[in-house]
């Protein structure tokens, strides 16, 4: 009777034992289970499982050294690529402030997790900043310059609609300190220097960043030449802007009739003239170009770790036509309607102009150059210049990434200028860019392999930011609310 009663005991034990879950249990988290990482530097992970709790990311382990309990909440990642949350460093809130309450849910919708305000008034684009700060899981990660920092006379001071007022016109030393001690007192994580300033101005401003511990990014100034620019201490150049004025083989001709024409036309509207000197210089320069000159300055900006942000879907608009796309035309019908039916007129407008034997020849070189400046090992950061000349923002900076492959990048390096590398541009290394332990859980789940097409980037199934998941149904839901957004 004893035996039997052990007997019994023994095997209810195993009975209950038998129908409890096995395997590990995460309380509060999201498990992707069996998916392949891709790694921005290292390539794809296969077979992994990623798992989520709060904000972070809390493991990555090989599928087979990690039994789940079913307790968990389990995502199967088979046949799914995981991948960081990608970032469009060069946008512009205040260029059509109609359009800005849409971009939040724009951005995420495309997975775009984290971007990169390149000008517009401090108060505007501050406001935004903080509204992303108060609700980090709907909103991406903003960083902003302020204002573009100008000289006499100022590119973008609100004379058209085409220079809404992004810039500051400064005139003296006392007025550059006090703008930027009010702009480093609101909390910019950047400054962006532009065209008009003179050498002495850049100069200024590049020392005060340096003591504030800012980065200066920007426009070469039309009064200086990329060297002297880098040497001054310029960290980034956004749209390799004016460096075909420094790599023509009358360069110094250039220059010294760029001084004049500043002097000469200094009381004309800033946008006016600078217009002016790019028809003027701009062709003569690419039909100038000196490749030996040019790998001069490469060495040059090498050296000084000045990065470069080509945004070649801006500058190559005219031959690219990426408005004549599917996932362009796509796009529009998630953008308000007054905006929608503009940019469609606007598209006429791009296919009516005539592409000349010079807008073709600077498209190439542009897209040639991209390939050089990685050659150099200079680093590289994806921004499209959103939503300027009909670039929808998140749709954007999938088309960015194109335009880097076909410059002669990989679709790793690719996807490297768009996670890694502005990360570690704003020294958020150990924080953002890759799936990994203790980051911030700002990652995109893909349908298909992006290191075998960048195209791929575009098959989103599903985006997570600081630790929210969003599924295809979510990711719809936000970008049809983008086309009537709360105000």
């Amino acid at each position: 009777m004893k035996n039997a009663l052990n007997y019994l005991c023994a095997s209810l034990f195993v009975f209950i034992t038998s129908c409890q879950p096995s395997g590990e249990v995460f309380a509060d988290a999201t498990c992707i289970e069996n998916v392949a990482v891709v790694h921005p530097e290292n390539g794809l992970i296969e077979n992994q499982t990623v798992i989520v709790q709060g904000e972070k990311i809390l493991k990555v382990v090989p599928t087979k050294d990690l039994q789940l309990s079913p307790e968990n909440k389990i995502i199967d990642g088979t046949g799914k690529y995981l991948m960081p949350g990608l970032w469009d460093t060069h946008i512009h809130f205040a260029y059509i402030k109609e359009l800005a309450p849409s971009m939040f849910d724009l951005f995420l919708g495309y997975g775009i997790t984290s971007i990169r305000d390149t000008g517009g008034e401090i108060g505007y684009v501050k406001s935004w900043k903080d509204k992303a700060l108060a609700d980090p899981q709907n909103a991406p990660r903003v960083m902003i310059a302020g204002p573009l920092l100008d000289g006499i006379p100022n590119v973008y001071d609100g004379s058209s609609l085409a220079r809404p007022p992004l810039s500051v016109g400064l005139a003296t030393e006392d007025a550059i300190t006090k703008k930027l001690n009010q702009l480093d007192s609101l909390g910019v994580d950047l400054l962006k220097a532009y065209e008009m300033l003179t050498p002495e101005q850049f100069a200024q401003i590049t020392k005060i960043a340096r003591e504030k511990g800012l980065k200066v990014t920007g426009h070469v100034p039309l009064s200086m030449d990329v060297i002297s620019a880098s040497n001054a201490g310029m960290n980034s150049m956004e749209h390799m802007r004016n460096l075909e004025l420094s790599c023509a083989s009358n360069a110094d001709e250039l220059w010294q009739q760029r001084l004049q024409l500043l002097e000469a036309e200094k009381d004309s509207a800033g946008g006016v003239l600078r217009s002016k000197i790019h028809s003027l210089q701009r062709e003569v320069a690419v039909k100038n170009y000196d490749d030996q000159k040019a790998n001069e300055i490469l060495k040059v900006l090498a050296k000084n770790e000045t990065w470069q942000i080509p945004t070649l879907a801006l500058s190559v608009v005219t031959t690219n036509k990426h408005f004549e796309k599917a996932d362009w035309k796509e796009s529009l019908s998630y953008l308000p309607e007054a905006i929608e039916e503009r940019w469609l007129k606007g598209a006429q407008d791009y296919n009516q102009l005539e592409i000349t034997d010079f807008r073709r020849q600077y498209s190439d070189w542009m897209i040639n150059m991209v390939g050089k400046i990685n050659e150099a090992e200079i680093d590289i950061m994806a921004g499209t210049d959103t939503p300027i000349s009909l670039l929808t923002p998140g749709q954007s900076l999938h088309e960015e990434l194109v335009l880097l492959v076909k410059a002669g990048l990989t679709p790793l390096e690719a996807i490297k200028t768009a996670t890694v590398n502005p990360a570690k541009y704003f020294n958020l290394q150990d924080e953002l860019g890759l799936v990994q332990e203790g980051m911030w859980a700002d990652m995109i789940l893909l349908d298909a392999n992006p290191l075998e097409n960048i195209e791929n980037t575009k098959t989103i199934n599903a985006v997570i930011k600081n630790g929210k998941f969003f599924n295809k149904k979510d990711l719809n839901v936000m970008l049809k609310r983008a086309s009537n957004p709360v105000k």
